[in-house]
């Protein structure tokens, strides 16, 4: 289970919480804050804490005192400005913190986005639980044969079987390994009074990286924007894109204009190099344009013609 009883029990006493405040608050977000979006097998996604709104971003932008134009249309416009140029430093007024819980392996995927305040459960202070991530059938894709890092066909029968039972029997192993080497059980109590346990430092190194780990994780709007936009889109792995999703929500509830521009611009749009654009200008101009002579390299023109529209 993604929380437990107890950690049940501490958000709803956080939800039964009010307080008085001047500052900008999102009603659609203050619907979900503190609860759990639950995520693959016993993970989850919360927001814990933000800062700022739509207006926060426009208020920034013009440097005003005020919540930006009475029209919200003037906003939402001015947004989509911004957002369309790039510019960067209204959007990073805005702050978001989140507590996730997640395997290792996408863990260390993901910290590779080296642009948040993170602070993560220790190991060395605390027991690991009994949790770890095994995929879904329809998740176990073989490797695929263009891209390295990808994955192919769907994996299917007593193969697919065997994976699973592989996954479940190391993973299960390991972890009795773990317990044997703290000389502690799930419970806390000592497999054996008489014996001194392994250091929590040292036991943790035969776990595996779909053991379940947390952290917080705060950025600023900007920077969630741009972790969004590569691990939200259909290309990323599937294990670090379904918690993308979930924050991409979020992000929908607080800031639904700039949210719709994000789509509109970084999402739903796309970004031509000078060769592209020219071949681009010459297909308009009903030439006749083929990769040889694009000036652009094989990959490079597949990925240009499926922005188009026209596959070979």
């Amino acid at each position: 289970m993604p929380i437990t009883p107890e950690q049940r029990d501490e958000i709803d006493r956080l939800r039964a919480v009010t307080a008085t405040t001047r500052r900008a608050t999102v009603p659609a977000l203050e619907e979900i804050l503190y609860q759990p979006m639950e995520v693959l097998d016993h993970g989850f996604v919360r927001v814990i804490d933000y800062m700022g709104d739509d207006s926060a971003v426009v208020q920034a932008a013009r440097v005003s005192y005020g919540k930006g134009t009475k029209k919200v249309t003037e906003d939402a416009g001015l947004i989509k400005y911004l957002m369309r140029h790039r510019h960067s430093t209204p959007f990073e007024m805005c702050e978001m913190k989140f507590h996730v819980k997640l395997p290792i392996f996408v863990a260390r995927q993901w910290i590779r986005h080296r642009m948040a305040n993170v602070n993560e459960y220790s190991a060395r202070y605390s027991i690991l639980d009994r949790e770890f991530y095994i995929p879904a059938p329809d998740q176990l894709g073989a490797q695929a044969v263009v891209n390295r890092q990808g994955r192919g066909g769907v994996l299917e029968g007593e193969e697919a079987a065997s994976v699973l039972a592989l996954l479940r029997q190391d993973s299960g192993m390991v972890y009795d390994h773990y317990e044997e080497m703290l000389n502690q059980r799930e419970d806390g109590t000592a497999i054996a009074p008489d014996r001194q346990g392994l250091a929590r430092e040292l036991a943790r190194m035969n776990l595996t990286l779909n053991y379940y780990t947390q952290w917080y994780w705060k950025a600023d709007l900007h920077n969630l924007l741009n972790f969004l936009s590569l691990r939200a889109d259909p290309h990323a792995q599937y294990e670090i894109r379904v918690y993308a999703d979930a924050m991409l929500d979020v992000v929908r509830r607080w800031v639904p204009a700039v949210y719709d521009a994000f789509m509109e611009y970084r999402m739903g749009g796309t970004h031509v190099s000078r060769t592209g654009l020219e071949v681009v200008r010459r297909l308009l101009a009903g030439e006749r344009v083929t990769q040889e002579e694009s000036g652009l390299s094989k990959r490079e023109w597949r990925e240009l013609m499926d922005q188009l529209g026209r596959p070979e």
